[in-house]
């Protein structure tokens, strides 16, 4: 832990292996049903059709009646997979004044304590990265040594990298997932949302094809959701070049309000493919938050 100290103060976040356990056993119970959606025997509701989806599924009332192109989805209680995307650019390294840790840190335990969740159910769990020294795709694998993985490679990560220009970056780990992750599969993307490439939205929704759900969690620290600060302040961003200097009273409002309409066109630009916005900051109780992300994630879209 020494050498991951130097490179990232984990802060409460660490030692994250215990943390993740500690978070899953406070969430967990009970039996877990699969929200696989697919050819099965349960109806689960209705969603906006994307291109991609099997034409078998159209619903041809509602077209005939209303002219939607609705897709029928169905539950199956079958085993599926969880698909972890953790944001792991420079501005994820930011703690901020009465942060508990870094905003990479919550993002990890929050993926670690689904991570275990799933293994413990017998279900397969991926991870993939945006950005971040020394990431590696890990693909799909279930049993014992699946957590164990998940943990060493969120550790072995260092936040580094700006996204602003690189959209290939995202579109590479968004196509790893298209290619590989199964019909029903949970997928969930843990980032700030900030400096992430023209478009990366558009490009998230394309995950929610063939019955598979999407929970985007942004992670944001204290800080950054309330703006506390006071007097004159300089503001640089860890991504790109941008310095502002102003009045913190003066900016407040402002920021606060470019802040919710952001969050807004957000959500509004994911609900309609079947996506869905979490918004949390690293002083919230992860158990609360993995529960969240849990009970949206197994409900069928709207």
């Amino acid at each position: 832990m020494t050498e991951l100290r130097s490179k990232l103060d984990w802060g409460a976040f660490a030692p994250l292996r215990l943390k993740a356990r500690s978070v899953a056993d406070g969430v967990y119970a009970g039996s877990h049903k699969s929200p696989r959606k697919g050819s099965g025997v349960e109806f689960g509701g209705h969603r906006a059709y994307v291109p991609g989806d099997d034409l078998r599924y159209i619903d041809r009332h509602a077209l005939m009646r209303h002219g939607d192109l609705l897709i029928r989805e169905f539950e199956t209680e079958t085993d599926r997979d969880l698909w972890l995307f953790v944001d792991a650019t420079k501005s994820m390294s930011y703690v901020g004044p009465g942060a508990p840790g870094p905003k990479y840190g919550f993002a990890a335990l929050l993926a670690a304590a689904l991570a275990y969740i799933a293994v413990r159910t017998g279900d397969r769990v991926g991870l993939d990265f945006f950005g971040g020294k020394n990431a590696r795709p890990l693909p799909p694998r279930a049993g014992r040594d699946a957590f164990e993985r998940v943990v060493a490679a969120l550790e072995d990560v260092e936040p580094d990298g700006d996204l602003s220009q690189h959209r290939d970056v995202v579109d590479q780990a968004l196509g790893r997932a298209q290619r590989s992750a199964r019909r029903g599969a949970i997928q969930v993307v843990l980032t700030d949302l900030l400096d992430l490439p023209s478009g990366s939205l558009s490009s998230l929704t394309s995950l929610t094809t063939r019955g598979r759900s999407l929970s985007v969690v942004q992670v944001l620290s204290p800080a950054e959701r309330d703006f506390p600060f006071e007097g004159a302040v300089q503001l640089r961003a860890l991504e790109g070049n941008t310095v502002v200097e102003t009045d913190a009273a003066q900016a407040r409002q402002r920021y606060l309000a470019a802040l919710a309409d952001a969050q807004q066109k957000a959500a509004q630009e994911l609900t309609p493919r079947g996506g869905r916005l979490i918004t949390c900051a690293t002083t919230d109780a992860p158990e609360v938050m993995v529960r969240r992300i849990l009970s949206l994630g197994m409900e069928p879209s709207e």
